[in-house]
């Protein structure tokens, strides 16, 4: 007779909770892998978001700055790292300060996750596991940093909610925790209001439940009053086609066929645990309300964008979350593949691109303080992966004190903003004025490029060359996708 394999009844057996927790603690404090191999983390905002703390904690410093900008401060439900980055950059810099920041996000998500399930559960199972392949989002890629750490927040919180459950002061308690949730991005305190919910819902379907999330209303006041961040309402252009496209790109990183076939396999197991009655409405509840979000809220709200689209990975990790399924070991130890080869990917990417961003950054080597810089940079239109690159120029409000057009500074909408000698033509001096969308092979026409006129360089960034550039434009640096160049305008008055 053939041996048994001693090795089965091991891998069949269900894991202890100590182990499922060891399991679940060490993917969560990986997850922040990517910020330790990439010395400038590679969110597509990061740079702008850099400039702004810059303009903030020195704008009152530095002379050139003090020209160029105004910092006008709101309490308002988008300000987490903002109230942080100050006494954090005063012990460390502002650059490692916003790395550390970079790096905590993912592993406060990671823990976050962890705390809903164990308070849920008292154990980490396949929900949780899965769920971490939603940590990396696209709304953390494109660098949307307050948002990230208010997810983090609402995850903590929520685990708190369910834990407190029966304790008659719990309504107390959460009052100052959502406004603490709200300062951090109030799409955050949204969601946790809707995981609230639908917790109370599952628990006793009636008007309580209904009634359960007003300890967290507190910041409706300063909203109606005009404590918050104001801007336009507006679904864009084409809206069916646009949320048919960002669902399509709901785990959208840098390789497509990995991307897509992933969101597949999440949508189809979802669909599994749903037909099998393996799905945990305490949770679920909460996650099909948030998707639902995505599809009837505009993308453009209250001065955000991507306002919907960063509701589809929340609402899927939700999803993930509300799995209550005792699985196998070997299945527990496989849950977390996805989340593993993503990471993977993302830092790979992010170790290649943040030393392609070290090249590029010597640029600043050949401008004065206090310059005043035109960033230029190339979006291919047919391009998958994350723009890395398009806000690089707020790295010269950094390092440079300098005046770029790649900063988020509409008026009525940021806390930062031009001064009307620096404005020049308006929105040809905020973002995204630098962005220039492109087709491969179509000619680069910088002739004309508007936020040239009235600045003295022109940085440009691409993976092609531009085929023109202004008249009189003088190269004094170049690299193997960028190039410096000194601008003839003439000088201004003074």
């Amino acid at each position: 007779m053939a041996a048994e394999d001693p090795t089965a009844p091991f891998l069949l057996a269900q894991a202890g909770r100590r182990e499922g927790l060891i399991l679940g603690l060490g993917l969560a404090l990986l997850a922040c892998l990517p910020v330790l191999v990439a010395a400038y983390p590679q969110m597509g905002d990061y740079p702008a978001h850099l400039a702004r703390y810059h303009v903030m904690m020195e704008g009152t410093r530095s002379a050139f700055l003090a020209q160029y900008y105004t910092f006008e401060w709101k309490w308002t439900g988008n300000v987490g790292v903002d109230l942080l980055i100050g006494p954090l950059s005063g012990w460390v810099g502002l650059e490692p300060a916003g790395r550390i920041v970079a790096g905590a996000i993912p592993i406060l998500t990671g823990l976050g996750i962890l705390a809903v399930e164990w308070s849920l559960r008292r154990r980490i199972g396949v929900g949780s596991l899965l769920a971490m392949a939603f940590v990396w989002s696209p709304a953390l890629l494109l660098g949307f940093v307050n948002f990230g750490l208010s997810l983090a927040a609402a995850l903590f919180a929520f685990a708190l909610w369910v834990r407190l459950d029966g304790w008659r002061w719990r309504w107390a308690l959460f009052m100052p925790i959502g406004v603490l949730v709200w300062l951090c991005h109030i799409s955050g305190w949204g969601i946790l209001g809707l995981m609230v919910f639908g917790y109370e819902w599952s628990q006793r379907p009636a008007l309580p439940a209904l009634a359960a999330p007003t300890p967290l209303a507190l910041p409706i006041i300063p909203l109606l009053f005009g404590g918050g961040t104001k801007g336009m309402f507006s679904y864009g252009a084409l809206p069916q086609v646009y949320k048919y496209v960002i669902w399509t790109k709901a785990m959208r990183d840098q390789v497509s066929e990995l991307d897509v076939i992933g969101l597949g396999l999440i949508l189809l197991l979802v669909a599994v645990v749903f037909q099998r009655k393996r799905f945990d409405g305490r949770l679920g509840w909460g996650a099909m309300l948030t998707l639902l979000g995505s599809l009837l809220i505009p993308r453009h709200l209250a001065g955000g964008d991507y306002a919907d689209y960063r509701l589809i990975s929340v609402g899927l990790m939700l999803c993930c979350l509300s799995i209550d399924w005792r699985v196998p070991r070997w299945v527990l130890w496989l849950a977390p593949a996805l989340f593993l080869v993503r990471l993977g990917v993302t830092t790979e990417t992010w170790a290649r691109n943040s030393r392609e961003t070290a090249q590029l950054l010597t640029a600043l080597d050949h401008v004065p303080q206090g310059a005043k810089i035109a960033s230029a940079v190339l979006v291919q239109r047919d391009h998958w992966g994350m723009d890395t690159f398009e806000h690089i120029g707020a790295y010269a409000v950094v390092r440079r004190d300098a005046l770029v057009n790649a900063n988020f500074a509409m008026p009525h909408v940021h806390m930062l903003h031009l001064r009307p000698t620096a404005a020049g033509g308006g929105r040809d001096r905020v973002d995204p004025s630098q962005r220039i969308l492109h087709w491969r092979g179509d000619p680069i026409d910088l002739a004309k490029f508007a936020p040239a006129k009235g600045m003295d360089y022109l940085w440009y960034v691409g993976d092609e060359r531009p085929t023109t550039l202004p008249k009189g434009a003088r190269v004094i640096w170049r690299a193997p996708h960028s190039l410096l160049a000194r601008l003839a305008n003439p000088p201004r008055a003074r």
